[in-house]
């Protein structure tokens, strides 16, 4: 199902010019009606307002966007006077994890506004320019309180479990379980609260907001640009203690685990495969490397490609789509059995989102470390990659540390 925001085909009228904003941080613009971001170390892109809007879902949810984007180009005039990534007519996205449930989207805003090293554009679409400058602050969420989602600890351990005994048994070889956290709030949460909180305690990671879905991700699932494709897997995970000495300690720890080795050449695997059809030479580093995140440690691995094919981003992202860091090994059986005893639906937890231009270059992340706004408050997710040696008590630590970026961001400071 595909439903476009307005059935009216008149172009859009971009017009892209360099702006001074002096160290102004992005996320400071943005106001409280229709927020998009898509930031790292204070840099990329966001947005505001609705100038056109796709919804779509199913198996066809990719390429019912990509058909949608495709004619909105072609029938745009644009007056691009910056000439980066990311400038012109620009489209923010998120999508659903599974064919079903689950819907997906594709927006334009009619105002964005992008830094890349020292430069600084203001996009507008169908509008005129605003001023730029500070909006009001938000505050933070009023009566707080969280409990559990679709299933408690103990019986999320249980379900561990069972995977265990599904990959001893052969049925697979690694399996990703996702489970959720409710936090309700006494009034409807302003998401700029927890950007803002993300964005300075996480500024390694992505930082995003589409459509109610907003967290700071750590995984890259595909860049593109110029020609240039790179991919950032992340498995395997260890939490930090805060003490340097003893986390150095177990980054080393985490770069022996034959576990979190085993899982982490799974997920570089998938990636590696996917990518091949798009790329006329690849490289993929034989060890990952260990990156340091505030709460965690993840191994890493950085797949580099260069496109040999007219494939966007957003093509590239669907290839990539579930990759084994959020699905499993092999793919079809992994998904499967998410379906059958995960317990919850992930709705766009765990799918691409990011952006793309006129050109088809983005960036397309994991919703990782995210969490889905609704009508009483937020829905937070972690989710952990099981394969035969999985401990379930471990495997619940992990998760509870993955908690740990939204759940401090919706606190109050």
């Amino acid at each position: 199902m595909t439903t476009p925001a307005s059935a009216s085909t008149a172009p859009l009228v971009v017009r892209t010019v360099p702006v001074d904003l002096a160290d102004l941080p992005l996320l400071d613009l943005l106001p409280d009606q229709d927020p998009v971001s898509w930031l790292r170390r204070g840099q990329g892109l966001v947005g505001w307002g609705v100038a056109a809007r796709l919804d779509t879902a199913g198996h066809t949810r990719f390429s019912d966007a990509g058909k949608w984007w495709s004619e909105t180009v072609a029938r745009a005039e644009v007056d691009d006077r910056v000439g980066e990534p990311g400038t012109g007519l620009v489209c923010f996205g998120a999508f659903a994890f599974a064919d079903e449930p689950g819907d997906s989207v594709l927006v334009i805003p009619q105002v964005v506004v992008g830094r890349r090293g020292d430069r600084t554009w203001l996009t507008t679409v169908s509008v005129d320019a605003p001023t730029l400058a500070p909006a009001a602050p938000p505050s933070p969420p009023a009566g707080l309180t969280f409990s559990d989602g679709a299933r408690n600890g103990e019986e999320w351990m249980s379900v561990v479990a069972e995977a265990v005994g599904r990959i001893a048994a052969g049925d697979l070889e690694k399996v990703v379980l996702a489970r959720d956290l409710i936090a309700s709030t006494d009034e409807p949460l302003d998401v700029r609260w927890p950007l803002r909180r993300l964005a300075d305690q996480y500024e390694m990671c992505w930082t995003f907001h589409v459509d109610g879905l907003f967290g700071a991700t750590p995984e890259m699932l595909v860049r593109r640009e110029r020609g240039l494709v790179t991919s950032r897997v992340l498995a395997g995970t260890i939490r930090r203690t805060g003490d340097d000495e003893r986390d150095l300690a177990l980054a080393a720890t985490l770069a022996r685990s034959s576990k979190d080795l085993e899982e982490h050449e799974y997920a570089v695997r998938s990636v590696a495969d996917a990518l091949e059809p798009h790329c006329s030479s690849m490289n993929v580093p034989e060890a990952p490397f260990v990156l340091h995140l505030p709460n965690v440690m993840h191994l890493a691995t950085d797949v580099n490609g260069v496109v040999h094919d007219m494939a966007s981003s957003l093509q590239l992202a669907e290839s990539l789509h579930p990759s084994a860091a959020v699905g499993g090994t092999p793919t079809p059986a992994a998904v499967a059995l998410i379906a059958e005893i995960e317990g919850m639906t992930r709705d766009r937890y765990a799918g691409p989102v990011g952006w793309m231009d006129a050109s088809g270059d983005g960036e397309w992340g994991i919703a990782l470390r995210s969490a889905m706004v609704t009508a009483g408050g937020v829905r937070l997710f972690a989710g952990c990659g099981i394969v035969a040696s999985s401990d379930p008590e471990a495997e619940l630590a992990e998760s509870q540390a993955k908690y740990v970026p939204v759940r401090d961001a919706l606190e109050a400071g």
